[in-house]
Parts: C-alpha cells; sequence; structure tokens
C-alpha cells in the first residue's frame, strides 16, 4: 500500500513539474514572440526614422544654415523666400514623409508600446504631424504665411525613446535567447 502511495505522488509530482515547466517554456515563448514584434513592427522602424529624420535634418541645416552656421529660423533676421521655399521642398518631400511614416507607427502599434499608457511625447509627435499637415496644405494652395508645425517636434525626446525602448528589448531579448550579454 506505501508503494502504491509512493508511486502515485511520484507520478503525480512528476506531472505537476512537466506541467508547470511546459507552461514556464510557453510563456517564455510568448513574451519572445511579442519582444520580437515590439522590435520589428514598432522601436526598430522607429529608431530608424528617427535617426534617418536627424541625419537628413542636420545636412539640410549644414547645406542651408546662414554664414554665421545658424538655421535661418533661429536668425534675427527672418528667412528669406529663397530660403523659405528650400524649407517647404524639404518639408514637403523629406521630412513630412518621415514624421508621417514615425505617427503612423505610433497609430497602427500603438499595442506593441512598453509603457502601459501612451506616452506624452507620442502625443506630441501626432500633434506635430498634424499641425505640418495643415501648413502644407496651405502651401498647396499658395498660402505661404506659416512655415512651422504649430506643435514642436519633440526630436530629442523621440530620439532618446527610440534608442532605449529598442536597446531594452535587444537585451531582453538576447535573456529570452538564452544569450549572455559579452563583456
Amino acid at each position: 500500500m506505501i508503494t502504491l502511495a509512493v508511486t502515485v505522488g511520484l507520478a503525480f509530482a512528476g506531472y505537476a513539474l512537466t506541467y508547470l515547466n511546459g507552461l514556464r517554456l510557453s510563456q517564455r515563448q510568448e513574451r519572445l514572440a511579442r519582444v520580437n514584434r515590439q522590435l520589428g513592427d514598432f522601436y526598430g522602424p522607429l529608431l530608424a526614422l528617427t535617426e534617418a529624420n536627424s541625419r537628413i535634418f542636420a545636412a539640410f541645416l549644414e547645406h542651408n544654415a546662414r554664414p554665421d552656421g545658424r538655421s535661418p529660423f533661429v536668425h534675427e533676421t527672418p528667412p528669406t523666400e529663397e530660403e523659405l521655399a528650400e524649407w517647404r521642398l524639404w518639408v514637403t518631400s523629406v521630412f513630412l514623409p518621415n514624421i508621417r511614416a514615425m505617427r503612423d507607427l505610433v497609430l497602427a502599434h500603438a499595442d506593441l508600446l512598453s509603457e502601459p499608457v501612451m506616452p506624452p511625447l507620442l502625443l506630441q509627435l501626432c500633434a506635430h504631424v498634424s499641425g505640418y499637415e495643415i501648413t502644407a496644405a496651405r502651401w498647396s494652395r499658395g498660402n505661404h504665411e506659416q512655415h512651422l508645425s504649430v506643435v514642436p517636434f519633440p526630436s530629442q525626446e523621440i530620439a532618446v525613446y527610440a534608442r532605449r525602448g529598442f536597446a531594452e528589448l535587444k537585451k531582453e531579448q538576447a535573456r529570452l535567447l538564452g544569450r549572455r550579454r559579452a563583456r
């Protein structure tokens, strides 16, 4: 009788351990799949877009800065018509498509955010894009009175956010894959 009880107890314990291990592995696989989606569908593309936008803006400034090295928009002398026309060209062909893509990532993949609530800087990004869309629409109608979005672009904040989110998720991915950090 004792032998039967021990056998049943060991069988039950083995089953319980197998079940718990399977549950743990399944949860780990689900977490890895989510991290992969976060990296591939949100944080990776957001990082690429913010870096590209930052670099192309730096190139714009390099080619269009005033002799003292400053942007025409932060200078005591207002921008010339030629400078404003060049700005409109860069905004409509480069900057606006980039920031629209960033906004579209936020709208399409908000479920992949690491935070439990929408970060205010992402809401500011969305508002900035909308502000530029109305400005660009006015330009297309020949109205060139306004040249900036009514909401400032959170360039530094969004760059830090994208880099940090990407780096943290890459560490989590490596941990879930069983890789150790290189020392």
